[in-house]
């Protein structure tokens, strides 16, 4: 950060990723929290050496940056203050304005493995999280699944305890061993009976020797009858939604969730889902005397796997829902679950770090959804076919989501941004608008509902920039936001 961005950064104050400290007593104690935070999710700058004064941010009159980065490592090396020791030497700098000096800490996102960090060497009560308000203290179940996330064990193997063969829904396996007699002719385990066959897929353990024996999760979760799921985890919740009103208090027009009149389990929700998602593909495929499809297109293929990836790589201890989405305009996937790569892996591909590993096998062995991490590529390759909008993935750490909207047009490719527009923001408007901001209100224009995310990645800056910018832009009038945070 220079001194011509640090100044930029004081007058439009802090947000999700900048805070800014006095230090006119010393290092803040509260400096730990700030760091936990922003490693536990974006990372993001602590500056010290600005105040606050009625609700606006200036320079302070630091002169002791020496002694306080002494401090800092000082701290930030032992292990009594910082689980984990997250900066190097080009993480701190010094930036001096007039007789004043700013020190600058760049706190980087904790890879998985790391995470939580925490301090006072009690994850417990010392693992912060940051949103748009600060930093807040995670709860006991968020800091678990970060613990959870932490370790390269699959997710979904752990036994669930008194659960048995009793607690599988016989028709949604026998609809499974259908499809997998289907693909896999020839199979051995086509001979098994449906113990020893879950056994084969990783949905039952057996250990003769330490005498343990029942149900893993992926069994249950993939196979398992609602009531013995819902008794294992109460907050198991599968939804399917397609709104195509144009009546905005119309919140969907065929829904598929629990209700009661169909097993609620993993593999049911998918065959389910999947022929609801592809209705509308006016691409014709026919099965041949195999059963398998003949003549399915890129765009079918692309929304098998972003259904299949929503619920392998689901956090299913979460208390919150699987939910998918179809509208006139887009398909919308959100699990549960932070991602375990980078953004950028999931669009180079050929990096899988799957949660749920044996839910995931369990759906390759029937021909469904890919395993070296090319799953979203094959989603690329369709949309990019269609010319239809690039896909979007986001994250959202404070909330422990992920999602992925497919924008699309049956009738014809979305258009660019009229060229007008364009010309209007170069050559009429005296507002010295830069070429990224001219591009958020062509792409605004085109979207209304258009997320900081989805900008980020069809831009190619990164959201804090995306936030910058939007407020510049609000500042000069030249956007404004109607209606809620959420919906508006």
């Amino acid at each position: 950060m220079n001194q011509k961005e640090l100044l930029k950064h004081i007058k439009l104050g802090e947000n999700s990723d900048i805070e800014f400290k006095s230090a006119k007593g010393g290092l803040p104690k509260s400096l730990w929290e700030s760091v936990s935070a922003f490693a536990n999710t974006n990372g993001g700058y602590i500056i010290l050496g600005v105040e606050e004064n009625n609700g606006k941010f200036e320079l302070g009159s630091l002169r002791n940056s020496s002694t306080l980065i002494k401090s800092f490592w000082d701290l930030h090396n032992s292990s009594q203050k910082l689980s984990s020791p997250l900066c190097k030497e080009k993480d701190v700098d010094v930036i001096k304005i007039d007789d004043n000096e700013v020190v600058i800490i760049h706190i980087n996102q904790a890879p998985r493995t790391l995470r939580p960090i925490f301090i006072n060497a009690n994850p417990y009560t010392g693992t912060y999280k940051r949103n748009s308000d600060g930093d807040y203290r995670c709860t006991e179940l968020e800091i678990r699944q970060m613990i959870r996330d932490a370790s390269d064990e699959p997710q979904d193997f752990g036994l669930i305890e008194k659960f048995t063969i009793k607690d599988i829904d016989s028709e949604t396996l026998s609809g499974y061993r259908n499809m997998f007699r289907v693909t896999n002719n020839d199979h051995p385990y086509n001979t098994l009976d449906d113990k020893e066959f879950l056994i084969k897929l990783g949905g039952y353990k057996e250990d003769r020797k330490s005498n343990i024996e029942g149900i893993t999760l992926a069994g249950l979760l993939m196979f398992g009858k609602e009531t013995s799921i819902l008794e294992a985890f109460p907050h198991f919740h599968l939804d399917y939604q397609e709104n195509f009103s144009d009546d905005p208090e119309v919140r969907w027009t065929h829904r598929i969730t629990s209700d009661g009149r169909w097993e609620c389990n993993i593999f049911n929700f998918y065959m389910r889902v999947y022929n609801r998602l592809i209705q509308d593909i006016e691409v014709p495929f026919s099965l041949n005397r195999e059963g398998i499809r003949q003549g399915e297109t890129h765009v079918h293929e692309a929304l098998r796997e972003a259904l299949v990836n929503t619920l392998v790589h689901a956090n299913h201890q979460s208390t919150k829902s699987i939910t998918v989405i179809k509208t006139k305009d887009y398909f919308y996937f959100r699990n549960p679950g932070r991602l375990r790569i980078s953004l950028e892996q999931v669009y180079q591909g050929g990096i899988s770090d799957v949660r749920n590993p044996y839910i995931q096998r369990m759906f390759q062995l029937i021909g469904l959804g890919e395993k070296a991490g090319s799953g979203f590529v094959k989603i690329l390759r369709a949309w990019n076919e269609q010319h239809w909008m690039k896909p979007q993935v986001s994250e959202d750490t404070f909330h422990e989501l992920t999602s992925v909207k497919l924008m699309y047009k049956i009738d014809e490719p979305i258009k660019r941004p009229s060229s007008d527009l364009e010309k209007d923001l170069i050559n009429d408007l005296e507002k010295n608008l830069s070429e990224n901001q001219i591009k958020i209100i062509n792409f605004m224009s085109e979207n209304a509902n258009i997320t900081q995310s989805e900008l980020s990645n069809l831009i190619g800056i990164n959201e804090k920039n995306i936030r910058n910018n939007i407020k510049k832009l609000k500042d000069l009038g030249l956007i404004q936001r109607i209606g809620s945070p959420k919906n508006g």
